[in-house]
């Protein structure tokens, strides 16, 4: 698995009691020489001075193109470590259902001890790049390929599947920190947290332009399309992610959030400008947390702008980390989650009832950055599960029994997890020893569902001879969308995925305009063999979501729901100064204006922004601005069965007595009690008129400047001849808001007065705006 996120229910303080064919019905792919703007997506970052091929991707709303029949996306992850060579069952490049899905997401290269991506050494062992599997039919490799494993049989099935995507994923659960060397030992280098973050919590700049420059190459030589990072976690939360990296992490975790930031700008702006060279768009996605206690350590997740498409991780929601029985991976909340209640999520009135262990409330914490279609959900091919559960409705919402934790995962006490017959994929742990999860291909838990021992149980170190104990019942309950096996005789909790559950949240997919499903991992997926008379690997639930997707209506391009004004003022937002995570309730940053405009705003100029239903509707400010909340989707006391809407829209205005000059900014202290993603679709309102705000990054914008009337012209594509011509950034001068200087040939405006701060060594959130090439 991606990994368990440790979704602790603890959102408070401590001391606080509450812890290609086109796609049928859109229009058609402009021409080469058409306007690669129209097909951007919406809230997309564009490089400054690079002209994206947006086209050769998007068509001209801003959607995906992926073939006729496939009208949302269908990501399977394929991983590198199901070869067959270790005498266990094998996952290849032909078992995957190459006609049921629109990416496949490599799992995984890591981040070498050069902050370079790498997937090791060259070698016949590499299963990568020079591994075979004479005799399998379809696994004969291409021969005009200069590299065989996995990577030459992707590059050969896409020439048959020319729809199909391929993304090389970096990291995971267990090389986020480090990576496994070609002798399979643990390296501790320090993986994305010291790429990307120094010890003393700045930017590490230089190790990001290392890793990104490497990044670009490798998809290049491979024949990837694009990007995906899975680094767990770039949380300020103490003890996240692999315990493994905690040392390392823990000590970085203040600066961790705007590392992550830094390397997906770097990463955008290095794949644009590869893109623009090759003439096709490369893509970049992240496989995201969707555990509120993570999220509330990722501030408001500033790096969706840089990224084609986020895959939420929804699952791992409830596992052996601790003692609360629960589903794996719940559509939504029924108000009866055990682990929420301990907390007082439910009794407490600043969290509305909102229940945020579950798929719709993560996915309604992106809605809020990001349009829908932008946005795929995760869906597990795995089970997790318990043993020795008391309590609940056949195990559901009871309680496993405490025991200590494995060794190397650092917490005292954790639930006692399902172990031997019931954990099939388990882990080790440092010690070698099975890790107590649950953790089950689903095609497992069928043969156990039907009370069959499968003739692969050997392959795993069990006897041939091996009985069941006890009958492994199926119960659904629908409010949750979460089936599972309960053994009463062993009182074994497994939470799985099947029919009507995938084809329940294939539904909520289409309902709510998502973009698509993201699946961990392919190879868990099941099918009946006949001869055998047992479950085996398949493709049923790829099958079940592709044939729901193949008829339906487009996924949803816009980010907003109500119409924006088409002119757009350049005044930039930006929240940030958020406490340290552990410290950070109510979550309370610091909302930062500043007026980019040759205009002054008067006083009583009004804003207004729209933030995610994942929050309740009572953020606030603490600065006299009068933030109140004009509209909210959701008006139930609670989210049973799903949030109502995707929207809270917000008002604030400036003080009568208090105008913005050009180039000022003033600062709010802002309050609010859930985490949710950066807010967006901003209007400001002034002198009777509205504009959008330029940072929003919306389609069909144009930046104008009410100081002069005149529309401003976008940049030139390709940067312009003769330099630059403002004064050269020196470390030494002292520089006030709205001075423009030049530095490593681009324009910067100063937000606020510095001195010594460089342009372009702290992104989008310090003193420093990017103005573009020159």
């Amino acid at each position: 698995m991606l990994s368990p996120t440790r979704a602790r229910a603890t959102l408070l303080a401590a001391g606080v009691a509450v812890a290609g064919l086109l796609m049928g019905s859109l229009a058609a792919t402009p021409s080469a020489a058409a306007d690669q703007e129209s097909c951007r997506p919406d809230g997309l970052y564009e490089t400054p001075g690079v002209a994206v091929p947006y086209c050769s991707v998007y068509d001209t709303e801003g959607r995906e193109k992926m073939g006729a029949d496939h009208q949302r996306r269908v990501i399977g992850y394929f991983t590198d470590w199901r070869t067959g060579k270790d005498g266990r069952p094998a996952y290849l490049v032909p078992d995957i259902p190459w006609d049921k899905v629109t990416h496949l997401n490599y799992a995984f290269a890591h981040v070498d001890g050069g902050n370079k991506l790498s997937v090791g050494a060259d070698g016949p062992d590499n299963a990568s790049t020079g591994m075979t599997w004479p005799g399998v039919a379809g696994a004969e490799m291409d021969p005009d390929l200069p590299y065989k494993g996995h990577f030459n049989l992707l590059s050969k099935f896409k020439k048959k599947h020319p729809n199909v995507k391929t993304m090389v994923s970096v990291g995971g659960w267990a090389e986020t920190g480090g990576y496994f060397d070609d002798s399979g030992k643990r390296v501790d280098s320090g993986g994305f947290y010291s790429m990307a973050t120094n010890a003393d919590g700045s930017v590490n700049q230089a190790g990001i332009n290392t890793f990104a420059d490497s990044a670009v190459a490798f998809v290049k030589k491979y024949g990837f399309n694009g990007v995906d990072i899975d680094y767990e976690y770039p949380t300020t939360m103490k003890d996240a992610g692999n315990p493994l990296d905690w040392k390392l992490s823990n000590a970085r975790r203040a600066g961790l959030v705007k590392g992550y930031a830094a390397l997906m700008k770097t990463l955008r702006e290095k794949l644009d400008r590869a893109s623009a060279a090759d003439g096709t768009h490369y893509l970049l996605s992240v496989a995201a947390p969707s555990s509120g206690y993570l999220l509330r350590g990722m501030e408001t997740f500033q790096v969706q702008k840089y990224l084609d498409y986020v895959n939420i991780m929804s699952y791992d929601l409830h596992g052996a980390w601790n003692e609360y029985v629960g589903p794996n991976a719940a559509l939504f909340d029924d108000g009866k989650d055990a682990e929420l209640a301990q907390a007082g999520v439910y009794s407490t009135a600043q969290y509305g009832g909102t229940g945020y262990l579950n798929t719709d409330w993560a996915y309604h914490y992106f809605r809020g950055s990001m349009p829908s279609g932008r946005i795929n959900i995760g869906l597990p091919y795995y089970t997790r599960g318990f043993k020795n559960v008391q309590g609940g409705t056949d195990g559901l919402w009871g309680r496993a029994a405490t025991t200590d934790c494995p060794a190397g995962a650092g917490l005292t006490k954790c639930g006692d997890g399902a172990v031997g017959i019931d954990n099939l994929w388990h882990d080790l742990d440092t010690n070698g020893k099975e890790s107590p999860a649950g953790s089950n291909p689903m095609w497992h838990a069928k043969n156990l569902e039907k009370g069959i021992v499968g003739d692969y149980v050997t392959d795993y170190g069990f006897p041939a001879d091996t009985e069941l104990t006890g009958t492994y019942a199926r119960k659904y309950d629908s409010t949750l969308v979460a089936p599972w096996l309960w053994n009463a005789e062993k009182k074994v909790f497994l939470s799985t995925e099947d029919e009507q559950s995938v084809a329940a949240k294939a539904d909520y997919v289409v309902d709510q305009g998502i973009g698509g499903t993201m699946i961990w991992e392919l190879a868990g997926d099941y099918g009946w063999d006949a001869a055998k008379g047992q479950y085996g690997p398949g493709s049923t639930l790829t099958s079940a979501m592709y044939e729901k997707f193949k008829s339906a209506t487009p996924y949803g391009a816009k980010r907003s729901t109500v119409d924006l004004p088409t002119e757009a003022l350049d005044i930039d937002v930006s929240f940030d100064q958020f406490p340290l995570g552990d410290s950070n309730y109510p979550i309370s940053p610091k909302l930062r204006i500043t007026n980019n405009t040759k205009a002054t705003l008067p006083g009583s100029t009004e804003f207004r922004f729209d933030y995610s239903t994942s929050a309740p509707a009572n953020a606030k400010d603490q600065s006299g601005f009068g933030t109140t909340i004009v509209r909210s989707d959701h008006t139930a006391a609670d989210n049973i069965g799903g949030l109502k809407g995707d929207y809270n829209r917000v008002s604030l205005k400036l003080p009568a007595w208090q105008s913005l000059a050009p180039g000022a900014s003033v600062q709010v202290d802002f309050v609010y009690y859930l985490p949710t993603s950066t807010p967006s679709n901003w209007t400001v309102t002034f002198g009777g008129k509205s504009y959008a705000l330029a940072a929003d990054l919306g389609r069909g914008t144009t930046l104008v400047d009410p100081g002069t009337g005149t529309s401003t012209p976008s940049p030139d594509p390709t940067p312009g001849g003769g330099g630059c011509t403002a004064p050269a950034w020196s470390a030494g001068s002292e520089y006030g808001a709205g001075t423009t200087v030049a530095h490593g040939t681009h324009r910067w405006k100063a937000k606020w007065w510095t001195k010594g701060e460089e342009p372009g060594s702290t992104g989008d959130w310090g003193v420093w705006q990017d103005l573009g090439a020159c």
